[in-house]
């Protein structure tokens, strides 16, 4: 029976990316970053449950990462899609009409916004790449998909929370967000090497990079909520290659 619990947790990610979408679609970014974060959350469990049962399966490796194609995958994808929408005034939606210079087969379609689908095309070839590298236990070459979905995903959220029209202006600059969907890609599958938050035991001198991230994280959410999430991203990968320094 245990055996199952992983597994019915890696599912429950996949359900909760699939009513992601269904809210991306229908522009209610907040609701949908909810299930992100909730997918996101079993996505991490579903490993820790696996490793602690010790019921570690060739199975769960190919369902945890087609669960992941969607909430950390096809998500990202279309909330950038409905951004760079936004930057050309196009009121994309379930009833909404496509305004757009360009007409295939008698289907009006935004070229611009299909840009932010290459995080998906990204995202897929970096999970089909992780399933084959035996190498990623104890880091991860590239930015995991689950991270570049919370970047992603953090721009409409700090648009509604934060609500600064400096910040706002800057978010929705169509080359602000063509430069991060090119980052988000190249990231995704560059060769950098970035720790991982998997703890063998709790010790401070084996986990120092862990905790001090951690600890930073939460002082950074504290003061500046949704826009830490950018922040920390990079604080993350700065933190990494220091790491590989001090290491060599």
């Amino acid at each position: 029976m245990k055996r199952h619990i992983p597994n019915a947790l890696t599912l429950l990610n996949l359900l909760c990316g699939s009513i992601a979408v269904i809210f991306v679609i229908e522009n209610n970014f907040v609701t949908a970053s909810l299930f992100v974060f909730l997918g996101i959350f079993f996505d991490f469990f579903d490993g820790f449950a696996a490793r602690k049962l010790k019921v570690q399966s060739e199975l769960g490796l190919q369902l945890d990462s087609l669960a992941d194609m969607v909430t950390s995958g096809l998500v990202p994808g279309i909330v950038m899609f409905k951004l760079l929408s936004l930057t050309l005034n196009v009121p994309f939606g379930v009833n909404g009409d496509w305004v757009s210079d360009s007409d295939w087969f008698n289907f009006n379609l935004p070229v611009l916004p299909i840009l932010g689908l290459f995080i998906t095309l990204a995202s897929a070839y970096r999970l089909a790449h992780f399933n084959l590298d035996t190498d990623q236990q104890n880091y991860f070459k590239g930015l995991p998909t689950p991270a570049n979905t919370l970047l992603i995903v953090s721009l409409p959220l700090i648009m509604e929370f934060q609500n600064n029209d400096v910040i706002n202006s800057i978010i929705l600059n169509k080359w602000f967000l063509i430069g991060v969907t090119c980052l988000s890609c190249y990231i995704l599958n560059s060769k950098i090497k970035l720790f991982a938050l998997k703890f063998k035991d709790w010790s401070f001198k084996t986990n120092a990079t862990r905790y001090v991230f951690i600890i930073l994280c939460i002082v950074l959410l504290i003061v500046l909520q949704f826009a830490s999430i950018p922040v920390i991203i990079v604080l993350y990968i700065i933190m990494s290659l220091l790491d590989n320094s001090i290491s060599k």
